[in-house]
Order: structure tokens, then sequence, then C-alpha cells
């Protein structure tokens, strides 16, 4: 079963367990909201709204309340030393559709626990670890000396490496002198 609700002057085609992203609703994330502007039902027996459907409503579980990306508004009228620029973020609210309710029925379904972080192993105290076999990069002062002196290295040894294409390169055929002139 589908619903098309109205919610922040735009329409959204909604299913149960949906997420979608609408324009900023007042409620705390965890929330239970429900929306009454329902225009209509799927499924079976679709059902239209004359402009609403009567009794019907959707419930959603408010996920996060977030803002969109900046948008710059910048304008300028030439020849006329004349600038300007405003930002502009939109607010949002991240829901999911709980439940799609008919004849004027109340919420039954709650919102869902949050999932429980997972603690992170604490690395062993002791110097006594048993090696991987991965390097570890130096930190600090001495770290940078180390990977310049490791890039210093390389170099040379790319240096070694190539020389006779660089005397080809170096090496260029002359032109044979214009006629008519003597030296």
């Amino acid at each position: 079963m589908f619903a098309v609700i109205k919610t922040g002057g735009k329409q959204y085609r909604v299913a149960e367990d949906q997420v979608i992203k609408v324009d900023r609703i007042d409620a705390e994330p965890g929330q239970i909201v429900q929306i009454g502007d329902v225009l209509m039902l799927g499924g079976d027996q679709p059902q239209l709204g004359l402009p609403m459907v009567s009794g019907a409503s959707v419930a959603a579980e408010v996920i996060e309340q977030s803002r969109g990306p900046k948008v710059i508004a910048f304008k300028k009228r030439r020849r006329k030393n004349s600038r300007r620029k405003r930002g502009h973020r939109q607010d949002f609210t991240v829901i999911r559709i709980t439940e799609i309710l008919t004849d004027g029925k109340a919420p039954t379904k709650t919102a869902r626990p949050k999932p429980e972080k997972k603690p992170k192993p604490e690395p062993a105290a002791d110097s006594d670890t048993p090696d991987t076999g991965a390097e570890t990069k130096p930190t600090g002062k001495a770290g940078k000396q180390a990977a310049s002196a490791k890039k210093a290295k390389e170099k040379k040894a790319k240096a070694k490496a190539k020389p006779a294409a660089k005397a080809k390169a170096k090496t260029k055929a002359k032109k044979p002198a214009a006629k008519g002139k003597k030296k």
C-alpha cells in the first residue's frame, strides 16, 4: 500500500519503511509525527481525495534534522560597481514512514530504538605487542626528516637508472645553413 502526502508545499509518494527528506518539520529526532494531508491512497482499492482523503493519515518517525548545501546567490550589475553575494542553506528533516493509517486510526508503532555503539577495543599498553610486519610512520620532526631522506634516495636511484635517456634528449640535429650565405 502507498500514499501520496503533501508537506512543505510538495507532494511525496510514500510506502511503509521508506526514508525521505522533506522540508523542516518541528519535531525532535526519535519522535513520531502524524501527517494528515493525504491526497491519495493506493493499493488493491485506490482512494482519491477531494482534495484530501477523509480519515487517512501517515505516521512517520523523525530521524534527523539537518541543513542542505550552501547555495550562493551572486548578483552583479556591470559598470555600476554593484555586487551582492548572499548564501542560503535550506533546512530539512529526514523521516521514516512507519504506518499508513485509514479511518481516523491513531499510530500504533513507536520509534525504533537507536542501535548501541560497540566500544572500541583499547590498545595494549605493553610494548611487547607482536609485530604484524606493517611499517609505522614516525611522527614529528624525526618523521619528516626520515621521509625526506627516503625521497632523496629514490631520486638518486632514478637519476642513475636513466643517464642515457637524458643524453639523447639533449643532443639535437643542427639545421643546415641557408643557401647563399657564406661563412
